[in-house]
């Protein structure tokens, strides 16, 4: 077992204080230490240090499934390998491949086996080669396991230790408060060695809630987690990490004891020889997902929910408004922390992110928009027994056909490069779903043969026919992978761009969505300009403070600026990058 400093130890004994209170607390960090660091590893010697230097402007990400590409005759891994050095290597820095484990429902979310890589994808030196070349992210899919594991099929039978794994409740008990991102039932009876039982499933009844009262359910995920670092991950996802910990009678999310489990969990990243980083995976409105951020003692990274469906609005009614209002009140990430920036995900847009800050009336116009482009909305029980939109489901590309007044237009791919050039300018480290890289349509077969709203927005493309449409100019798919890269690969470049590089949002009225943006050096400045409308937009110099004397260049054309007339014209939806810095 690696020996831990005392510093490393007391910390660990402190945090587990606050989860198990009637345990040795030392004996558990011991137990914990072993757990993550065994016989072969070792922590440092000290924390790493708060600071910025776990990630820089050069990191972008690209989130896909394993099987995202097949051809019927190599493993999807190898197809993904090839994807990923063919068209985005140097370019693109890091990849999340979504759970890529034996699973059995929700398109990976429900595992069978943490520790195997699923065999129709391929195996772990699959997952090592492409770790080798790209920073790569994992799922700790940690809330729950599918109910054909062995660990699951171990409860029923009442094996030990699984016989105290998994959460259960009564019918009688009062789960009114609960808060769920899903409509089915909560508890799911089931028939164990010693009667019937009723276990809690978040999620659906595939997938059942582990008990982390229980501390050998944490340990067993801490043994998970040093097997995928030493299998080369390098960014660790916390799925649905909010709905940890439950007590009966409360919301059963975000409770104290599961903000000390990722507290836990970064203390062990920190003394980690590896450069790990944690992030969250929290789609709740804006306060509570900060709220993982802690006191920069919890998650390194956490996703911005917010940006989508904010995203979505400002590009669909030509108002930047309430991505302004928003963005004002964002507080920059805190040493050691940054932000995961994203437009679309494999889950759809989220909105709950935007709660309280889009009106019913609003959002309302984005989902009905959403709908008259092939979309679907997926919703969520509330504890009164209604349900609200909890997700829009639809490929970002085609969610940006038109407008909300207008419907369908001509400025689809210029909408849809703005949408990303924002995402690409703002504080944080950008991801982009490799549906969004691609220009994917709305994949409505899909969802009428699995009967799953979501698979709307996860095609899976035969590599073969891929590569034609990508090797051909004209093909949408091909203009806008060529430009995302252009526009990437100008954005890793700049200083300016860091994830934790000052920021300042502009006010330049609704229709241009500006920020500011300063090298950690002070050396670079950057003005980024988005016009979200689809007419044409002038810009007075004076309003953007440019520094006289100094030369500024369109780092998008690459063009030195001529600023005689005192102005910055934009085209519809045209993005400027103004810099100081050519």
């Amino acid at each position: 077992m690696a020996k831990a400093s005392s510093k490393l130890n007391d910390t660990l004994a402190t945090l587990l204080t606050q989860i198990y209170p009637d345990h040795d607390p030392a004996a558990l960090a011991r137990q914990v230490v072993k757990a993550f660091w065994p016989d072969d590893t070792k922590a440092r010697g000290r924390g790493r240090a708060l600071g910025n230097t776990l990630w820089s402007e050069a990191d972008t990400l690209v989130i896909t499934y394993g099987n995202t590409f097949v051809d019927g005759q190599h493993k999807p891994l190898d197809l993904l390998r090839d994807f990923l050095d063919r068209y985005v290597k140097g370019v693109i820095s890091g990849v999340h491949i979504l759970p890529f484990f034996p699973f059995t429902s929700d398109d990976g979310f429900s595992v069978t086996d943490y520790c195997a890589v699923n065999s129709q994808l391929g195996d772990w030196a699959d997952i090592e080669r492409i770790a080798s070349d790209f920073r790569l992210m994992s799922d700790l899919v940690l809330n729950h396991v599918s109910s054909s594991s062995n660990w699951f099929s171990d409860y029923l039978q009442g094996r030990e230790p699984y016989d105290k794994f998994f959460k259960e409740a009564l019918p009688s008990d009062d789960l009114s408060e609960v808060v769920r991102p899903r409509t089915s039932p909560l508890l799911r009876e089931v028939e164990t060695a010693s009667g019937p039982k009723h276990v809690w499933c978040t999620f659906s009844h595939d997938q059942i809630d582990l008990d982390f009262e229980n501390p050998e359910v944490l340990l067993e995920f801490l043994r998970v987690t040093r097997l995928h670092i030493d299998h080369g991950i390098r960014i660790v996802r916390l799925d649905a990490v909010a709905f940890l910990w439950k007590e009966i009678g409360t919301t059963c999310i975000h409770l104290p004891q599961t903000h000390a489990i990722v507290r836990l969990m970064r203390v062990l990243c920190d003394y980690a020889e590896e450069p790990v980083v944690l992030l969250t995976e929290t789609n709740v409105p804006n306060a509570e997902n900060l709220s993982y951020f802690g006191n920069r003692n919890e998650a390194h990274m956490i996703y911005n929910f917010s940006l989508p469906p904010l995203l979505l609005h400002a590009l669909l009614s030509g108002t930047s408004v309430h991505l302004n209002q928003w963005l004002m009140r964002m507080p920059p990430a805190q040493l050691g922390c940054a932000y995961l920036n994203f437009a679309a995900s494999h889950d759809g847009i989220g909105v709950r992110g935007a709660e309280g800050l889009l009106s019913g009336e609003e959002l309302g116009s984005v989902i009905n928009t959403v709908r008259d482009f092939g979309g679907k909305v997926s919703m969520r029980a509330l504890p009164d027994g209604s349900e609200k939109p909890y997700e829009l489901n639809i490929t970002f590309f085609d969610a940006l056909k038109g407008t909300i007044e207008g419907g369908e237009d001509a400025h689809q791919i210029a909408r849809f490069l703005c949408s990303q050039s924002i995402v690409m300018a703002l504080e944080g480290v950008p991801a982009f779903y490799v549906h969004s890289l691609l220009a994917t349509h709305n994949d409505v077969d899909g969802v009428e043969k699995s009967g799953m709203n979501r698979a709307i927005n996860r095609h899976r493309w035969d590599y073969g026919e891929l590569r034609k449409q990508l090797d051909a100019p004209e093909t949408v798919h091909a203009q806008v992978l060529t430009a995302m890269k252009e526009r990437i690969a100008i954005r890793t470049k700049q200083k300016a761009f860091h994830p934790n590089a000052t920021q300042f949002t502009m006010q330049l009225g609704e229709k241009i969505f500006g920020l500011w943006r300063q090298s950690l050096n002070r050396d670079q400045s950057i003005f980024a300009l988005h016009n979200v409308s689809d007419e044409a937009q002038v810009v007075p110099t004076l309003s953007i403070n440019l520094i006289e004397g100094e030369d500024w260049y369109d780092l998008l054309t690459g063009k030195k600026l001529d600023l005689s007339d005192g102005v910055l014209t934009f085209a519809p939806y045209q993005c400027r990058w103004v810099s100081n810095v050519k």
